[in-house]
């Protein structure tokens, strides 16, 4: 029997949420088994990025959450940000992989200095002790020597740094396009099949 595959998906406050939420319909449409954390600063932005109100409390999110994707039973987790109880806290129940979509640059350097502070933190903090896939896309520019610094730091350490940086060489045409051209280059890190963006090279349909 085929190993469900079972992925994390944080998202903090910086700018682009679309990102991460464009992520966590891709993820539950592929089958994965999704445990979701969001932080409060990302629920402010999502409030002013997108037209999606989402209700305070975690259990009222996971429910609205899962009718909007069409989630089968139990296949969407959603954890609060001090919920320690919650497998992501722990190596033994951590999931098959971690993507922090879009990652903060307090997160960054919260996960590069090991702080734990938490869940978003500690759950990055075990993926990289377990060894997990751990990929982070921060959303923000210039970087200074402070972010570039924190970046090498956990590039080294094999965490995967994703910038939020689409390409243009399919020619798009609305602003979905270039927030699928960054998440399908999340789902080839998580070696998850789709068909968002044409590959370099490929031929046109």
């Amino acid at each position: 029997m085929a190993h469900e595959r079972s992925i994390a998906l944080a998202l903090t406050g910086a700018s682009g949420a679309q990102y991460g939420l464009r992520l966590l319909d891709c993820l539950l449409q592929a089958g994965c088994r999704v445990q979701l954390v969001l932080s409060k600063p990302a629920q402010v932005v999502i409030g002013m990025e997108t037209d999606l109100k989402l209700p305070g409390q975690t259990a009222a999110q996971q429910a609205f959450l899962s009718k909007r994707h069409n989630a089968q039973p139990g296949q969407l987790q959603v954890y609060g940000q001090e919920q320690w109880t919650a497998p992501l806290a722990s190596g033994s129940g951590f999931p098959d992989a971690m993507v922090i979509c879009p990652c903060s640059m307090a997160t960054l350097s919260a996960v590069a200095t090991g702080a734990s502070r938490s869940l978003i933190e500690r759950a990055a903090d075990v993926a990289i002790k377990e060894q997990r896939k751990l990929v982070l896309v921060p959303r923000e520019m210039p970087f200074s020597a402070i972010h570039l610094e924190n970046m090498l730091k956990l590039a080294r350490l094999g965490v995967c740094v994703l910038p939020a940086n689409p390409g243009f060489y399919h020619q798009p045409q609305q602003v979905s396009e270039l927030v699928d051209f960054v998440v399908a280059r999340v789902l080839d890190q998580l070696q998850i099949t789709h068909a968002l963006a044409p590959r370099w090279g490929a031929e046109p349909e």
